[in-house]
């Protein structure tokens, strides 16, 4: 896999260089079962302003430089985009420094690779970029940070894509209790848990689906379920439970030191191989939200991150199972 990790304070030629790379790509995906079954400009546009009117004036310039087209613009709203699976786990390690590390299990043909430090609306955000300006886990300047995983059912409604989702916290949220506020009313597509950590602490997992209320629980461990197996087959292809199960023995009964409980993240069974079926682990990013740093980590292979202390690359990472 080859990464990139790139910086824009404000949206420019950097992310339309960006989307006119991944466009062609993301344009087949996105009208895969047919223009029709994807809403129109004008309903994203609305589901915007209704729920996310904040990001409404970056939407349009994101819009500007992707062209103006319609289909471009209609992607880039994030609206009932269609359905797609990742595996993935996540926790809280509640030591004297918290920290939020997380695997994510999905297709490498269907991942950015992309690291973005972006100025956005004056708000400073670092994360794993989706869609080119949604975030699958990422952390901002007050010391906010976010994760998703998967959550278990089949089940597909009127939302947003959770990636877009994640950016919105990131981009008008200081604290636990102000996402947890957003995640419970802004609807989302498919279901999915959402674990924010806060510089003060205070951890929460907002439980999702587009069918039925979100809600927020005080889950250190997140896998791919919500409260019971829904999806039977899944659950056992992906070994949610088991997931589940070991790390929570590492958090209560092991209580291993910070570093033992990340590289666990690095073997089984919480590192999956299964990439011909796509869920491979990508990537475990651990994030410090006071230190308002991440790492990316592969097995051998720490890429460390900062806002503060920002630098451009590129990584060319061999993805042990990948192959």
């Amino acid at each position: 896999m080859y990464w990139r990790a790139l910086q824009e304070e404000t949206p420019g030629p950097k992310w339309a260089g960006l989307f006119a790379e991944y466009w062609p790509d993301y344009r087949i995906w996105w009208l895969k079962e047919g223009e029709a079954a994807r809403p129109t400009y004008a309903q994203g546009l609305r589901a915007l302003k209704d729920h996310m009117p904040e990001l409404l004036p970056l939407y349009e310039e994101l819009c500007a430089l992707a062209g103006g087209g319609d289909l471009a613009a209609r992607f880039l709203s994030f609206y009932n985009p269609p359905p797609y699976l990742s595996g993935c786990s996540q926790a809280i390690w509640a030591g004297k420094e918290p920290v939020m590390v997380r695997n994510y299990d999905y297709n490498p043909n269907a991942f950015d690779q992309l690291v973005l430090h972006t100025g956005w609306q004056g708000r400073q955000v670092l994360g794993t970029s989706d869609g080119l300006w949604g975030l699958v886990d990422g952390v901002n300047d007050a010391g906010l940070a976010i994760s998703l995983t998967f959550g278990g059912r089949r089940v597909v409604g009127q939302g947003f894509g959770v990636p877009l989702i994640l950016r919105y916290v990131l981009q008008t949220c200081e604290t636990v209790d102000q996402a947890t506020a957003v995640l419970a009313r802004v609807p989302t597509h498919m279901s999915y848990n959402v674990t924010v950590l806060d510089r003060k602490r205070s951890y929460a997992t907002a439980m999702m689906g587009p069918d039925r209320t979100t809600q927020i629980t005080h889950a250190a461990v997140a896998t791919n379920h919500q409260e019971n197996v829904e999806w039977v087959s899944h659950a056992r292809f992906t070994a949610t439970v088991e997931r589940e199960r070991y790390l929570l023995q590492r958090l209560r009964l092991h209580r291993d030191p910070e570093e033992k409980f990340i590289n666990a993240f690095l073997k089984p069974p919480l590192y999956s191989t299964a990439f011909s079926q796509g869920f491979g682990t990508l990537y475990t990013a651990v994030y410090r939200p006071r230190k308002r740093e991440m790492e990316l980590r592969w097995p051998g292979t720490i890429w460390p991150l900062s806002i503060d202390n920002f630098v451009e690359g590129a990584r060319e990472v061999l993805v042990p199972g990948a192959a």
